[in-house]
């Protein structure tokens, strides 16, 4: 540790970095930052860290016991690339005072007693995460909510709705039809530069970038995919990529939104998530049952027992569940399938023992991905602890299924309400090796029932539509 902060302050000093960027999560997944002038480092300050005030952040501290600490982590030294003045981005635990242990309602802390408590069980010593996160890039987005009213409007050049549309320098033509924009060429993928762009910053911070391309929906739905990492790692990645994805758009004048279902009528965004185990470098999930071992199958088994649960942190939002409805292709039916992507967990076909991996598909990019991750590791450690058997393998398309046979198969949760009752009911898989802590699941839950309330509250223009006239 000593030598990692000092040759870190000695990189701060070659590259005349002016600032330090603290950054942390809080219970909604949202970055937040205190900045200090780089002078402030020191090998002392890694021992310390910075004080901040943590009543100011929902669901957290109370204003009478606020104070919590800031503690960097050295490993994750960056440099942002948006700052004018040379900034170097360190990502950091919050730490609770009185104890000098990782708060328990901080999601980073949460998801390292997570990769603690799996090298304790003995199954595995490392879990890989592998999240796809799609996003929409919008030319502009107003709302507004009153009294008086509500509404929302979005644009993009790109929206099939715009074929019609007047445009001083002309209407080109090139645009992706509802559910047509699958990997298209330009001009019809007119976001290539800037996902290209997005890619070469991601790269500078850090991420291995595998590949982008446009997505089915059109108004400017978008992928970018990068390596899978540790369980911790990977949601700092995800955390960086978001932060790059927004701040690339913005120079371009455009704006990102990573809701699951911001436009009516066409495909929402998911984010499936890849994941397997490993013990002294061997995959755990490789063997000779649809290419998975007994563990794999155990761990499908744990994240199809707890998915109504799983759900509260995988698709944490009301907007999740106008993305998870079925019969449209959403993967809210709990099956297993080789290469079926109509079950919530799929097999992907692989090229080698090593790749072998499952791939949960219901979770979406608004998911805080350090609770989602330790979240879904624990339900699937649970499954194999239980030994519960998933079944055996749907290969074949669900949606096509008679109703007899479908209404076999159950189901995610249809609402964030349903989800945070099945947390209530189902959180005991989650409190195992205090990974998860009971009040913080609790302020969980809290924080996120006022959203569902205050959304079944508020009037929307479509119930104008349905019975301003009459029932």
């Amino acid at each position: 540790m000593a030598s990692d902060v000092s040759a870190l302050l000695k990189r701060i000093h070659a590259e005349e970095i002016r600032f330090i960027d603290l950054r942390f999560t809080d219970l909604r997944g949202r970055d937040h930052h205190m900045t200090i002038p780089s002078t402030e480092l020191t090998e002392r300050f890694f021992d310390n860290g910075k004080m901040f005030d943590g009543s100011s952040l929902q669901g957290w501290k109370s204003i009478h016991e606020s104070d919590m600490i800031l503690k960097p982590d050295v490993q994750t030294a960056v440099r942002d690339p948006f700052f004018e003045s040379p900034t170097l981005v360190l990502r950091c635990d919050v730490i609770e005072p009185s104890t000098s242990l990782g708060y328990d309602r901080d999601p980073r802390s949460l998801a390292k007693r997570a990769e603690e408590y799996l090298r304790s069980t003995g199954i595995a010593d490392t879990a890989y995460f592998g999240p796809e996160p799609e996003f929409f890039v919008f030319d502009s987005v107003r709302w507004d909510v009153s009294m008086k009213g509500s509404f929302v409007e979005i644009d993009s050049q790109e929206a099939a709705w715009n074929s019609g549309r007047h445009y001083e320098a002309g209407n080109m033509g090139h645009r992706p039809a509802i559910k047509g924009g699958y990997v298209p060429l330009p001009p019809m993928d007119s976001l290539h530069e800037l996902r290209s762009e997005m890619c070469e910053v991601l790269t500078q911070m850090g991420l291995v970038v595998e590949a982008h391309h446009h997505e089915v929906a059109t108004a400017g739905q978008c992928e970018i995919a990068s390596k899978f990492n540790t369980l911790v790692k990977k949601a700092d990645e995800l955390q960086i990529l978001k932060y790059v994805i927004q701040n690339v758009a913005d120079g371009y004048g455009k704006t990102v939104t990573f809701m699951p279902k911001p436009i009516v009528g066409d495909n929402g965004s998911g984010m499936h998530v890849h994941q397997s185990l490993f013990k002294e470098g061997k995959n755990l999930f490789f063997g000779d049952q649809e290419g998975l071992s007994d563990t794999a199958l155990f761990y499908i088994g744990g994240i199809i027992k707890h998915a109504k649960a799983l759900n509260a942190f995988t698709n944490p939002s009301t907007n999740s569940y106008k993305r998870l409805v079925p019969g449209f292709e959403a993967p809210v039916l709990l099956a297993y399938s080789k290469r079926n992507r109509s079950a919530a967990v799929r097999i992907p076909y692989v090229d080698s023992k090593a790749a072998t991996r499952i791939e949960y598909r219901t979770p979406d990019p608004l998911a805080n991905p350090y609770l989602a991750f330790s979240a879904m590791m624990m339900a699937g450690l649970d499954g194999i602890v239980n030994r519960i058997h998933p079944g055996q393998a749907i290969n074949k398309d669900l949606y096509e299924l008679p109703k007899s046979e479908l209404n076999k198969i159950p189901q995610v949760a249809a609402s964030l309400n349903e989800a945070l009752d099945a947390l209530e009911i189902d959180m005991e898989f989650l409190l195992k090796g205090g990974v998860f802590d009971e009040s913080m699941i609790r302020a969980y839950i809290d924080l996120k029932r006022q959203e569902a309330t205050r959304v079944s509250m508020t009037v929307s223009p479509i119930e104008f539509e349905l019975y301003y006239r009459g029932g």
